[in-house]
């Protein structure tokens, strides 16, 4: 381990000199001999590429490096137009005009435990697109990706707000529906799985996968069998509608919401009969921040006011995404590395932090990584983004969503 340590400084202090990278390419002054190649995507986005000589191999690294100060550079969320599906991060980069892109949360990959179980697609954490919520985040114990540092939660998010300043922070579901009865807790949006015993809000941004695997597992084991005892209540204009004894697939009307309850959410739903009317509420809350966000998107956070969050994972390497915040959060690095066979040692978590740190990062946040990896660019006149890395399993995946970084006119 002392050895590692050592190597793993001795490759920092190569970082060092790379911070000055970072302020060569903000500034479009052309870098030393030897420095990482950079380029301009765009007025105030920059792309770069270099190596990183890690404890495990060099790794090479791929850069976006987004001014958010310049009035025509925004960023927003990458998504295929619905919560419950994947696109690679190309096609999302075309589709949305995206002049680069990095891919972003875990998601609901795979349901290998549960044969006949539609794995949904979704992402792990909160989604916020141009001021819309899209969804809230799913219970810890039911997340995909390795694990969470301590202290940190599926509610983490990185976010823009409205001032055009990136921060990190914590997004809350808050919610609740009207009911003739009384005021019952909502306790999910638009996610693939749902605390035990609570009732959760799907609408149109869900898309048309199946509900039942947001009824299935449990707050602390992922694997669990689906729940038995499942209901739903479709609202359409504030009045009930619809009902069902197991949850639906099928796109979702806009305007309308459908009520998914498991256990004791159930049984509270079966108490709603068609006619009578429920209001839902729902909003997320952010824990640091009055400013409202224009886009958030789910991770977790391995880089605090400078520091590594403590508990990273220092031994395992692997192909790694990742986005530093800078100069106050008016900067955002957008970090993604090689997985060509040469370079697929990777980083570990411990490694993506001091690397962001040593590149001007203040703050530090982790993405899904592996075969998910993906850094793509659009070059000046061209009508499609290309793949600037090599993911890992020699095509790029489909993701749930993505960091789309634009450049108006």
């Amino acid at each position: 381990m002392r050895r590692r340590d050592r190597r793993f400084r001795t490759a920092l202090t190569v970082l060092a000199a790379w911070s000055a990278l970072a302020g060569a390419a903000l500034t479009g002054a052309a870098p030393a001999d030897g420095a990482p190649r950079t380029r301009t995507v765009a007025p105030g986005i920059q792309y770069s590429q270099f190596d990183i000589p890690a404890a495990h191999g060099t790794t090479r690294a791929h850069l976006l490096t987004v001014d958010l100060r310049n009035k025509h550079v925004r960023v927003d969320l990458l998504y295929p137009g619905a919560v419950a599906a994947r696109a690679s991060v190309s096609r999302l980069a075309d589709a949305q005009g995206a002049v680069a892109g990095i891919n972003g949360d875990f998601f609901n990959i795979s349901e290998t435990q549960r044969p006949g179980v539609e794995a949904t697609g979704s992402a792990v954490g909160p989604a916020i697109t141009d001021g819309h919520t899209l969804k809230a985040a799913v219970p810890r114990g039911q997340r995909f990706g390795p694990a969470l540092p301590p202290g940190t939660s599926t509610e983490d998010v990185l976010g823009v707000g409205t001032d055009r300043t990136a921060r990190l922070d914590r997004l809350s579901l808050t919610g609740s529906l009207i009911t003739p009865e009384g005021r019952l807790p909502l306790r999910g949006l638009n996610q693939y799985a749902l605390p035990q015993g609570s009732i959760g809000a799907y609408t149109a941004d869900w898309g048309s996968a199946s509900r039942v695997r947001a009824t299935c597992g449990t707050d602390t084991n992922r694997g669990g069998p689906c729940s038995r005892d499942t209901y739903e209540v479709t609202i359409k204009n504030e009045q009930v509608v619809a009902t069902a004894d197991a949850p639906g697939k099928g796109p979702i009307a806009p305007g309308t919401t459908v009520l998914l309850g498991r256990e004791a959410g159930a049984q509270q739903l079966r108490k709603l009969f068609q006619g009578e009317e429920v209001q839902v509420e729902q909003r997320l809350v952010a824990a640091s921040s009055g400013v409202p966000y224009l886009f958030a998107i789910g991770g977790f956070p391995v880089l605090r006011h400078g520091a590594p969050v403590s508990g990273l994972d220092g031994a395992t390497s692997a192909v790694r995404t990742a986005v530093g915040i800078r100069d106050g959060g008016r900067r955002l690095l957008l970090l993604a590395t090689d997985g060509a066979a040469p370079y697929r040692s990777g980083l570990t978590l411990a490694e993506v932090a001091g690397t962001l740190r040593k590149l001007g990062a203040t703050e530090g946040f982790n993405l899904d990584g592996g075969g998910s990896t993906t850094l793509v660019t659009r070059s000046p006149g061209a009508s499609t983004a290309t793949v600037r890395n090599h993911p890992s399993g020699g095509v790029e995946r489909s993701v749930a969503d993505g960091i789309g970084v634009f450049a108006d006119s």
